[in-house]
């Protein structure tokens, strides 16, 4: 008999019986370590305020704010007024999804750069538009192709509130930086930049020296009077003179 027709028969049986063998379960036991990918994102903000300076109130120096950035503003100088009691709850805070909705509204046709500010100040508290004028620029720094501050430029201007007991207007020179990263730099040219504008404040023909008034508190209801010269209605329930233009709110 040819040997030939055994081998063949003997490797049929060979390759039938391979597949058996390695579908058969295999146990593996838990790895002693388990290696994980990890995803973090950091995000620095940073403000700087300087001291108030008292100015003698009226529209003229409301006027006057955009100037006092003369020499360091990039750009054009944006000024933004109090909010209105419809938007008392806005804040920049995607986690509160109605509040960022009414910050959205209220801030929508800002420039990137104010809104940029606006949410590294706002969630600083360094600027609160319950009570403060806000005249903002890019002061050091470049932008993205979306017209946005990089994380590393420095945003601000001056901000104003006016005093209840006198009717002055206190005006203070605030900056601002942050995002994803940092440099180290970026202190030092901010607490420059704040100089120079505090200077500028300083040097208004306005100014009648550094003021120690402490910011307005909104009260917790924040349902303020509507003011008879602008209509403008008050977010601060203890306010005696308007935040957007500075006149005595008529109480009954």
């Amino acid at each position: 008999m040819p040997l030939e027709f055994l081998k063949r028969r003997g490797s049929e049986t060979h390759r039938s019986s391979a597949p058996a063998a390695r579908s058969a379960p295999t146990r593996v036991g838990p790895p002693e370590e388990v290696v994980a990918q990890e995803f973090a994102l950091k995000l620095q903000y940073a403000a700087k305020s300087s001291a108030g300076v008292r100015l003698r109130g009226g529209p003229r120096a409301l006027a006057e704010m955009p100037s006092m950035l003369l020499g360091f503003a990039h750009g054009e100088v944006e000024v933004v007024e109090p909010l209105p009691l419809e938007f008392a709850q806005a804040m920049p805070q995607i986690a509160h999804a109605s509040e960022a909705m009414q910050w959205l509204g209220a801030h929508h046709e800002l420039s990137p750069v104010t809104r940029h500010a606006l949410v590294v100040l706002e969630t600083l508290d360094a600027v609160d538009l319950a009570f403060d004028t806000f005249a903002c620029a890019l002061l050091d720094g470049e932008t993205d192709t979306a017209g946005y501050p990089e994380y590393n430029a420095i945003v601000g201007g001056v901000a104003s509130h006016w005093d209840e007991a006198t009717g002055d207007m206190i005006v203070r020179a605030v900056v601002g930086w942050g995002g994803r990263g940092a440099r180290g730099d970026t202190d030092r040219i901010a607490q420059k930049t704040l100089a120079g504008i505090l200077g500028n404040v300083l040097g208004s023909q306005h100014a009648l020296g550094l003021a120690s008034v402490d910011r307005p508190v909104p009260a917790a209801g924040r349902g303020g009077l509507v003011c008879a010269h602008c209509g403008f209605a008050s977010a601060h329930e203890r306010a005696f003179y308007c935040p957007k233009c500075g006149m005595r709110l008529l109480r009954g």
